[in-house]
């Protein structure tokens, strides 16, 4: 069973310190109403607390005060606040005026312990033969983006994967809000943005920190999350020698990576044919999860390719609905051989329609 949470990690919750102390927990909001509503892994239901929050007043001194135990402002000059802890307890309120009264909380819990693959595989999360998949991409240095929608498990699967890292490799992390910060390695560096002071000054965002992890030595630089221009200082780094790097999307399927990430590039400043050959060339693997009535799943295993018009393309190699036997495309054999995997080919009468082959392996060699 996981242990409850370290409570020097923990702000005081008060009325909803039940929940916080709740190891099933993964996310608690708070409406402005006064609804409390709470995720066990099984979606959201509402909860009844020993205290209700029902008076807007109330909850919006209550959103105030576990801000301030973070260290961030929220008042009507600065109704919006994202905080964390160091152990990677995730923060964001919105009070009146943005909303209709009282305030919006929204708390996301991390997993207690660090889930590894064989864990995260015995759940249900991976069918077993893609546990080795995994395992060998990330010994052989696969640079690898993991992409999926809220609540898709993209930070537990993220940490699994760096558990597999050997333990002489130095690595750095860089997020908004540090949830890889209780990552459990001896040369790991925890990097995190910092919003501006009162006078509008200080800030240090995304961008800056990737640039700073290129000079920091590192054997592996990996993202917490793709939202903007940091996208084009990423490519960069995983094109220019920087291999086995790691970062996490959100997307609605390897399919659709492409298009988000020409929508960031854009941010950036790069155009979509440029950012086709750096994103070729900087991922190697697409490792895409769903939120499932059967619980969370990484559901498909893909490449990044460009076609013959030079557009970037989401290639399915694999894929699973949940349940069953995983299938493998055509393109799943050059995968699989490129990286000594040995596992899973197309087979007779469970292969699908061809796709586009990926990349061909020149770029370096397990």
């Amino acid at each position: 069973m996981p242990a409850e949470r370290r409570e020097s990690d923990l702000p005081h919750f008060g009325p909803l310190s039940a929940l916080a102390n709740d190891p099933k927990v993964t996310d608690v909001a708070v409406t402005c109403d006064g609804g409390v509503w709470v995720d066990r892994g099984d979606g959201m239901r509402e909860e009844q607390v020993a205290l209700p929050l029902r008076d807007p007043q109330v909850i919006r001194e209550y959103a105030v005060q576990l801000c301030s135990q973070l260290g961030r402002r929220l008042d009507d000059s600065c109704p919006i606040a994202d905080a964390s802890t160091p152990g990677g307890i995730r923060v964001h309120a919105v009070i009146a005026p943005i909303v209709p009264q009282g305030a919006s909380i929204s708390i996301r819990f991390p997993d207690r312990v660090t889930a590894h693959l064989t864990q995260l595989c015995a759940g249900g999360l991976m069918p077993a033969a893609w546990m080795n998949v995994l395992r060998r991409l990330v010994r052989a240095r696969a640079s690898l983006l993991v992409t999926g929608g809220t609540g898709t498990g993209k930070t537990t699967l993220l940490k699994a994967l760096l558990a597999e890292c050997p333990q002489t490799e130095r690595i750095i992390t860089v997020e908004e809000v540090r949830e890889l910060g209780g990552f459990d390695h001896p040369n790991h560096v925890s990097l995190v943005t910092r919003e501006a002071n009162v006078e509008g000054a200080g800030a240090i965002g995304l961008p800056a920190l990737v640039k700073a992890t290129l000079r920091m030595r590192p054997d592996r630089v990996v993202l917490g999350e793709c939202r903007g221009e940091e996208i084009a200082d990423l490519l960069r780094a995983f094109n220019s020698g920087h291999h086995g790097g790691m970062a996490t999307l959100h997307a609605d399927g390897v399919a659709r990576v492409p298009s988000r990430l020409a929508a960031l590039g854009l941010l950036a400043g790069l155009d979509p044919g440029t950012l086709a050959m750096f994103a070729e060339g900087a991922f190697d693997a697409v490792l895409h999860l769903e939120r499932m009535d059967v619980g969370r799943r990484l559901v498909s295993i893909g490449c990044l390719a460009t076609d013959g018009s030079g557009a970037l393309k989401g290639v399915p190699l694999a894929t699973w609905d949940g349940l069953g036997t995983p299938r493998y495309h055509p393109s799943w054999r050059a995968f699989a051989a490129r990286w000594g995997l040995g596992v899973g080919m197309p087979q007779s009468g469970r292969s699908v329609a061809p796709v586009p082959a990926p990349p061909a392996a020149g770029r370096r060699r397990p």
